[in-house]
């Protein structure tokens, strides 16, 4: 294959239902890049283009109908009668499901008589791989599958990978080396319409994900809120959540998040866990399942290769080796190679009792509750100081591990690169949560250790103090990290925010945090920089390096408002409403750091995930710290403690749950709570 650049997706159209996803320009064409109808990472087609009357349609509009369906509004001036006003029209409608794709063309006229003409649907495929698409590599012609007409339509495929497209009515079908082309001849009746269409059901035998066995485990909650854009987006978030969901193929009853499309479409430890812990307002079932699903691909022993050892969450799933090509870097298909998602496993199915998850199933997670915090004993620390830190001891695999993991993410204050093992604050941060919500846990249920595990926090939170805080003029601050040498890498970062809520901080930490995340440095005004503006490293388009996150965001936002900043939690919540509106409520994965003062709308990072789970998620986590909840099921009580009304005005939600049963808020304009 030839090597090029990772494409742009900014500006594409994605129809979606997972492990199913078609990209393509906003005309519906697909051009080739990043577009193409996938199905578990394999590309069955990479062109797709429609003809009318010998020419293209000019595109008009389009618009979504949730997720799953997509139309492409065109004109066919060609075939009209020439006047003023457009009388022949093409809608394109796509719809994704499973591993199918609809595709149908309708033709309306306006005219007083029938229009007689051709539609063309011109298709190339080249069973890419996800992994060969972002790299911008292009197969070889010799590589390319032979597309042959059977049955009234096509078949093609490789190494058991396979597709079939069928016509309706039957088309005229000419196959080829790597495409083929449909036509219909068609008569619009006057002032009528005709319709023609394609499916295409495709299969990967290599998947190790399948869209899942059920529906949603969660009801979208009736919203009504003064700032209409909180409503807008948690609409639009849950309905791109529910394409997103998958299952393992041996378990399809299991329902996770997949991280995002196009390119992480699967399980990622970290990812799934923070989405589901984001969606716990709507119900304990997704995080319940997701917990199994990472339980049951714990690691048992130690496997250099793969980065695997006793009581570890993995990392990513695939159907095969993934490599980065220019990186040199070769992931295994099941990998182990996070610092953070055995800690935030286990914060999420404290939260998730709180939330009340039934006793039965939080039982049943005990064996691996006591294996996940043994590994941050036993394993997560290599060096016995006392701080977990990974290192990637493969030289092909991940050079960071933590979520900021591009190369080039922790970094000093003058741009350069700190060295390995890597001690992240916010890993500490999960540690000692963990461990106190573990020890709870561990209580309830019965069973031994839980002083051990508060004993262990304890020492973690006074290390924590003595070691990561860093002197300042304007205040001292935790470094990102601690370096190989055990030094404080300086650089400041939205890391820090990660910290608040966990408990670990000490008296007074938190309002240097919370001062930090406000500081223009930081805050954009379409949320948190990754990295501050005074930092040499700092660009606006740097992946981590300066870039915002929505779910960095949200995570500091439930900080502040577990801690008590209502204001500093308002800022920010503000700056990601403003940034889900400039994005029509489809959050990407990231956007660009620039400041809102500066530019009139987000920019967009133009190769990031759009949807990604835990951006999505992150409305519902905008929405709990607005309300302030704060559920306790073993005594049988969730508080309402609104933060104010400085970001979202009143809010009325009907149909949250806790406790399995739902129950409804109402904080009128004053952020008093009216009703619950």
């Amino acid at each position: 294959m030839t090597h090029g650049l990772q494409p742009f997706l900014f500006d594409d159209a994605v129809v979606l239902s997972a492990p199913a996803q078609a990209w393509s320009d906003r005309d519906g064409d697909m051009v080739g890049g990043s577009h193409g109808f996938f199905v578990s990472d394999v590309r069955f087609v990479s062109r797709l283009s429609l003809v009318v009357g010998g020419a293209a349609p000019e595109h008009i509009a389009s618009y979504p109908s949730g997720a799953v369906e997509r139309t492409f509004v065109s004109l066919a001036r060609n075939v009209d009668d020439r006047s003023a006003d457009p009388k022949v029209r093409v809608e394109r409608r796509r719809t994704v499901s499973g591993g199918r794709l609809v595709e149908s063309v309708t033709l309306s006229s306006a005219l007083p008589d029938p229009v007689r003409t051709s539609v063309a649907l011109r298709l190339c495929a080249d069973l890419a791989r996800m992994y060969e698409m972002k790299a911008g590599l292009e197969a070889e012609p010799d590589a390319l599958p032979e597309l042959s007409a059977a049955d009234g339509g096509l078949r093609w495929g490789r190494d058991g990978r396979r597709a079939a497209l069928v016509a309706e009515p039957a088309a005229r079908v000419s196959g080829g080396i790597g495409e083929a082309e449909l036509t219909w001849d068609v008569t619009v009746p006057a002032r009528g319409r005709v319709t023609v269409s394609v499916t295409i059901d495709a299969a990967n035998p290599d998947a190790v994900v399948v869209a899942p066995a059920a529906g949603s485990s969660w009801t979208a909650p009736d919203l009504r809120t003064g700032d209409s854009r909180l409503a807008a987006w948690v609409r639009a978030s849950l309905d791109d959540l529910h394409a997103l969901r998958l299952a393992p193929v041996d378990r399809p009853d299991r329902a996770f998040l997949a991280a995002g499309a196009p390119w992480f479409f699967t399980l990622f430890g970290r990812d799934s866990l923070w989405a589901a812990r984001f969606l716990l307002p709507l119900g304990t079932t997704l995080a319940a399942d997701t917990l199994r699903v990472l339980a049951g691909l714990q690691g048992t022993r130690v496997v250099d290769a793969t980065a695997e050892q006793p009581g570890k969450i993995m990392h990513e799933l695939r159907p095969e080796t993934l490599l980065i090509p220019g990186e040199g870097v070769e992931l295994p298909p099941l990998y182990f190679g996070t610092v953070d998602a055995t800690a935030l496993w286990v914060c999420l199915l404290h939260d998730a009792w709180r939330w009340g998850m039934p006793d039965d199933e939080v039982r049943e997670l005990l064996p691996a509750l006591e294996a996940a915090l043994a590994w941050m004993r036993d394993y997560g620390d290599s060096d016995g100081d006392g701080f977990l830190e990974y290192v990637d001891s493969t030289g092909t695999g991940l050079a960071n591990q933590g979520w900021k993991d591009s190369g080039d993410s922790i970094q000093w204050r003058d741009g350069s690169l700190a060295e390995g093992p890597i001690a992240l604050c916010e890993v500490q941060g999960y540690a000692y949560e963990a461990a106190m919500g573990g020890a709870a846990l561990l209580d309830h249920l019965g069973s031994d250790g839980a002083g051990t595990w508060r004993n262990y926090a304890a020492d973690l939170k006074q290390r924590f103090a003595d070691r990561f805080w860093i002197d300042s003029p304007v205040g001292a601050y935790p470094a990102i990290a601690l370096d190989a040498e055990k030094r404080r890498v300086d650089t400041v970062t939205s890391n820090i925010g990660h910290l608040l809520g966990t408990g670990i901080l000490q008296p007074g930490q938190a309002e240097l945090i919370a001062a930090r995340l406000a500081s223009p440095e930081l805050n954009s005004g379409y949320g948190l920089r990754t990295m501050s503006t005074d930092s040499a490293g700092y660009w606006p388009l740097s992946y981590h390096g300066g870039s915002v996150w929505a779910h960095d965001t949200a995570i500091a936002i439930l900080g502040l408002g577990r801690e008590g900043f209502p204001a500093e939690a308002a800022a920010l919540m503000e700056g990601l409403l403003t940034a889900a509106a400039g994005f029509g409520y489809r959050m990407p994965e990231l956007h660009s750091g620039d400041a809102a003062a500066a530019v009139a709308a987000p920019v967009p990072y133009p190769a990031a995930c759009r949807p990604q789970a835990w951006s999505a998620a992150s409305a519902v986590a905008v929405l709990s710290t607005a309300l302030g909840l704060r559920p306790d099921a073993q005594n049988g009580s969730i508080e309402v403690e609104p933060i104010g009304v400085a970001a979202t005005g009143s809010i009325h939600a009907e149909g949250l749950t806790f406790a399995g049963a739902p129950f409804s808020v109402t904080v009128d304009a004053s952020g008093a709570t009216v009703s619950r």
